[in-house]
C-alpha cells in the first residue's frame, strides 16, 4: 500500500526508504513540520492529508495498529526543517505511547517536539484500546486548520495551542450498518443481524454503547445529533462546519441524504452552517456506516484556515 501511494502520487508524496513514512516532495525551510499516523485500514488518512498545507509526514502502522516509535521518529525526522515538529495523535493508548516515546527519541537529536491529542470521539468514555475519549473523524479538520496555520508560519507553540483550541470545539460520533474484518483475526469484530445498527463505533470495529432496530437517515441524524447537541449546546446563531464521514463501504448517495438531514436539523434550531464536508475521510476497512462530526466555530480565522488552498491525495 505504502509503494503504491508513493507510485501514483509522485508529484505530492515520497517514500522514505526502507521506512512506512511517507513525507511531502514540496519541502518547505524554516516551516514547522507536522506528523501525524496510526494503523492501517484508515485510508485515505492518513497519507492522503500529507502535502502542501497539511502534514509533512504521515506514519503508517499495521492495519488498526499503531506505528512503532522508530518508524514515528522517521517521520518526524522528515518533517524536521528546522522550527520544530507537531504531533497530531488520536487518543488510542498505543498512539499514545508510541508517539511519545518517538517525540523523545527525536529530542535527543535537539529536534523540538510537541503533540496535541484528539479525543473528538463522544460516543464512549473509554474503550477497547483507550483511556478517556477517541480520536475519530474530527482528526482530519485538526489536519487541514493546523497544517494551513503552518504553512501560514506560524511557530510550534502557536500551533500546539491552536490545535488544542480546534480539538475542544470538535464533536464526533459514528454508527454502522455492517462490521469490519481485521484480515489477521479473520472474522468481524461484532455482529449485527439484517435489521439492526451500532450506535457509537470506533474507526477498528469497537463495539458501540447500543444496538438499535434500522432507521431512517432522519431519525438516524437526530439521534446522532441530540447527543453532539448535550455537547456542544447549540444556540441559535451558532456557526459550525459539517464533516459527514464515510465509514468504507457507505455509497455516496446514502451521505448525501444523511447531509440533507443534519442540515434540516441544525436548520430548525438557528444554527448557521458555514462548511459542509461528505466524503470518506477516515474509514474502517469495509465497514458500512458513518460518523458525523461538528465543528464549532469559535474563531472567524478558522474557516479562512479551512478553506485555504492544499495539495493532497484525499483533500482537494
Amino acid at each position: 500500500m505504502v509503494e503504491g501511494l508513493a507510485k501514483s502520487h509522485p508529484e505530492l508524496i515520497e517514500r522514505i526508504p526502507d521506512t512506512r513514512v511517507l513525507a511531502r516532495i514540496d519541502k518547505r525551510p524554516g516551516k514547522v513540520g507536522l506528523v501525524s499516523g496510526g494503523g492501517s485500514g484508515h485510508e485515505p488518512a492518513h497519507a492522503g492529508y500529507v502535502g502542501q498545507g497539511m502534514l509533512s509526514a504521515a506514519v503508517c502502522g499495521d492495519v488498526f495498529t499503531s506505528p512503532t516509535p522508530d518508524q514515528i521518529y522517521e517521520g518526524i525526522k522528515a518533517a524536521d526543517q528546522g522550527k520544530g515538529v507537531l504531533l497530531i495523535v488520536k487518543n488510542y493508548t498505543g498512539d499514545v505511547m508510541n508517539f511519545d516515546m518517538a517525540k523523545e527519541l527525536a529530542e535527543g537529536d535537539d529536534i523540538e517536539v510537541d503533540q496535541v491529542i484528539v479525543d473528538d470521539d463522544i460516543a464512549v468514555q473509554d474503550s477497547t484500546f483507550t483511556t478517556g475519549r477517541r480520536g475519530v473523524a474530527g482528526t482530519v479538520l485538526v489536519h487541514k486548520i493546523v497544517g494551513a496555520a503552518a504553512e501560514a508560519g506560524a511557530s510550534l507553540s502557536e500551533l500546539k495551542a491552536l490545535g488544542e483550541k480546534v480539538i475542544s470545539s470538535i464533536k464526533t460520533i459514528g454508527v454502522a450498518l455492517s462490521p469490519c474484518t481485521v484480515p489477521e483475526v479473520g472474522h468481524p469484530g461484532f455482529e449485527l443481524g439484517a435489521d439492526e445498527i451500532e450506535l457509537g463505533i470506533g474507526i477498528h470495529g469497537e463495539p458501540g454503547f447500543s444496538r438499535e432496530k434500522i432507521m431512517s437517515s432522519h431519525d438516524l441524524a437526530k439521534q446522532l445529533l441530540d447527543r453532539i447537541d448535550k455537547e456542544h449546546q447549540f444556540a441559535s446563531g451558532d456557526k459550525v462546519v459539517v464533516l459527514v464521514n464515510g465509514m468504507g463501504a457507505t455509497p455516496l448517495m446514502e451521505q448525501y441524504i444523511f447531509s440533507n438531514d443534519v442540515h434540516e436539523w441544525l436548520g430548525e434550531k438557528g444554527v448557521n452552517i458555514q462548511k459542509t464536508i461528505v466524503g470518506d475521510y477516515m474509514t474502517s476497512l469495509e465497514m458500512a456506516g458513518l460518523s458525523l462530526t461538528v465543528l464549532k466555530l469559535k474563531d472567524e480565522k478558522w474557516l479562512e484556515l479551512l478553506n485555504f488552498p492544499v495539495q493532497t491525495i484525499a483533500w482537494k
